[in-house]
């Protein structure tokens, strides 16, 4: 099976998006009476709003698991998806926007075709055991992914849900062994990739990451987290979960994405599109500034929104818009 073209059109990346993408399948409310008929057991998470409709409760992590298990099966016929207890659970709409819109990254340099199919090769930096790109990804466009990680037993709990769903030729994983290292000693010698991808730890210390969990608890639940919300001692729990390496890391989101900018240069040739999400938004001005001194030749920044949540991505290329052109001319 070959990469493919299709003739939708692709939005233009350097607009600002005030809503979700276009060809998200999640605009609007959750249709939830379709979304438990799919994975009845959503069921017991229902409640009941102020307003007499349904809706479950986004500060229990029980309920955001099951909503996103209800979701893949409904809308990405993932059959099987699970993470162990403690492990970030990601929103999923949220999560397909940065495929969207880095399908329409590489559809500018394909003549605004997008493309589809197994020769789109794509690098996922820190996996995670929610496995989320790369089965996204898979089912929406067909791409072909690695998938890596320091945590071996987040990479044990993503070989598990790659096996469930029959794709081991589709995925593949890989250990990041060397601490401290993004792209070093993971890329053969000879292997190519159309993009990067990443979520990076954008706290600096647990400590910041407790905090930040009960801000966004608090603005979930009202004036306090609900029951099902809360850890030992009345302690908050993490509502979407997150191990240490998930979280946070030394020097923070601006640190880690200045180390990665850093490391690409090395494997420029190897790589058409580096990119990664960006939480914060005051990190932006630092970011190009850095990819100014590696000599990117092309950056883009989209942004993207879910609800009041405002996020974005950053792109960059070491290769002219006619080398570009080429890369992907090669794959049809």
């Amino acid at each position: 099976m070959t990469a493919r073209s299709t003739p939708r059109p692709a939005r233009p990346v350097a607009a600002p998006a005030p809503l979700l993408h276009p060809r998200n399948r999640h605009q609007g409310r959750y249709d939830l009476t379709r979304l438990v008929t799919v994975h009845p057991p959503l069921r017991d998470y229902l409640i009941r709003t102020p307003a007499g409709s349904d809706s479950i409760d986004f500060a229990a992590p029980a309920a955001v698991r099951e909503l996103n298990r209800a979701l893949l099966k409904a809308d990405y016929g993932i059959a099987h998806w699970d993470i162990p207890d403690g492990y970030l659970c990601p929103p999923v709409p949220g999560r397909v926007d940065y495929l969207h819109g880095l399908a329409d990254l590489l559809a500018e340099d394909n003549h605004g075709q997008l493309l589809q199919g197994p020769q789109v090769r794509v690098l996922d930096i820190g996996t995670g055991a929610n496995l989320i790109y790369p089965l996204l990804g898979q089912a929406e466009y067909g791409w072909q992914f690695v998938g890596t990680d320091i945590d071996a037993g987040a990479l044990a709990s993503a070989q598990a849900n790659i096996q469930a769903n029959g794709l081991q030729a589709q995925i593949e994983l890989r250990q990041q062994t060397a601490r401290g290292s993004i792209f070093a000693g993971l890329l053969q010698a000879q292997e190519r990739f159309a993009l990067t991808l990443c979520n990076p730890p954008f706290h600096a210390s647990a400590a910041e990451a407790a905090r930040g969990s009960q801000r966004k608890l608090g603005n979930l639940a009202g004036s306090k987290p609900s029951a099902a919300a809360t850890g030992k001692r009345g302690a908050p729990a993490l509502n979407f979960g997150g191990q240490a390496n998930e979280l946070w890391c030394t020097g923070g989101e601006a640190s880690f994405l200045r180390r990665m900018i850093k490391e690409s240069v090395a494997c420029r040739e190897q790589v058409l599109w580096f990119s990664s999400l960006v939480a914060k938004s005051e990190h932006l001005a630092d970011i190009h500034k850095q990819l100014g001194k590696a000599g990117a030749l092309q950056v883009q920044q989209v942004d993207m929104a879910q609800g009041n949540k405002r996020s974005r991505f950053v792109a960059w290329s070491f290769h002219a818009p006619a080398a570009r052109q080429a890369w992907l001319a090669g794959l049809a």
